[in-house]
């Protein structure tokens, strides 16, 4: 049987959580000692966060599996261990030098490429689209309005990361190998080859998000997180008629941000 987020297991005999158990579940306390380990790198499993990586690109379905024992356990959806944020900043900062060779930055463009890259791209858009995903799950998609039964805002914000990881990889890693030489040329397998990539790498954002939010039994109607789908194939088709480089487009934008 699936889990839910309903803690009555963990009640008292008239059905109302200790003190000590309801201090313990709060948001303010979770969110405490997800940080604090953050400070703490020998109680991180990063062997457990680099086999998750990779199965967001083999079988990601197999990483939501994991919450849900997370949750039978711990009674929480949401990572109690920072090691793939820790894992993802080094991704992050390792393609985005990458990204400052391939484009010929000098070592301060870079790095104002680097802080712009985590905290704007990253973070600062994970922490808008976990609100805004957390507000409309809880307000629309929950089968029953019911505090037992909530969409944790840590959860959707590990849903952005772990969604934000493959188009990483795919945008910041390998489609580096290709830029010089293939997709920003003027010519037809230019922008074909590189608005491909953007298309693999933002429908699997769009399918991990799914997956995410598909994970939780609670939850409803979830197949609308598919439309997006529909937009996506239609703005490909499109740039490729008018012959749009959106790669192009991204490195004269990295450029511009760094002046």
């Amino acid at each position: 049987m699936l889990p839910t987020t309903s803690v009555n297991s963990r009640s008292q005999g008239n059905g109302v959580l200790s003190p000590r158990d309801a201090a313990r579940h709060t948001a303010g306390a979770k969110r405490y000692k997800y940080l604090r380990r953050l400070f703490h790198f020998r109680q991180m499993d990063f062997e457990f966060a680099l086999w998750q990586m990779l199965y967001l690109f083999t079988s990601p379905q197999r990483v939501y599996r994991n919450f849900h024992y997370r949750k039978q356990t711990k009674d929480q959806w949401a990572r109690d261990d920072p090691a793939f944020l820790v894992l993802l900043s080094i991704w992050l900062c390792v393609s985005t030098v990458g990204f400052g060779f391939v484009l010929d930055m000098g070592f301060f463009e870079t790095i104002k490429l680097l802080l712009w890259v985590v905290f704007i791209d990253c973070v600062g858009v994970g922490l808008l689209i976990a609100t805004l995903m957390w507000f409309i799950s809880n307000k629309y998609l929950v089968k029953q309005q019911n505090r037992d039964y909530d969409v944790e805002w840590g959860y959707t914000f590990d849903v952005h990361l772990n969604a934000f990881y493959p188009l990483l990889v795919i945008l910041h890693f390998i489609q580096l190998f290709f830029i010089n030489y293939v997709i920003i040329s003027d010519s037809v397998i230019g922008y074909f080859v590189g608005n491909t990539l953007w298309l693999i790498a933002i429908g699997y954002y769009i399918y991990v998000t799914f997956l995410g939010y598909s994970a939780l039994p609670f939850l409803k109607n979830t197949a609308i997180l598919l439309y997006p789908f529909a937009l996506l194939i239609m703005l490909y088709l499109i740039s490729l008629a008018c012959g749009w480089n959106f790669t192009k487009m991204l490195c004269s934008f990295y450029k511009y941000r760094v002046r």
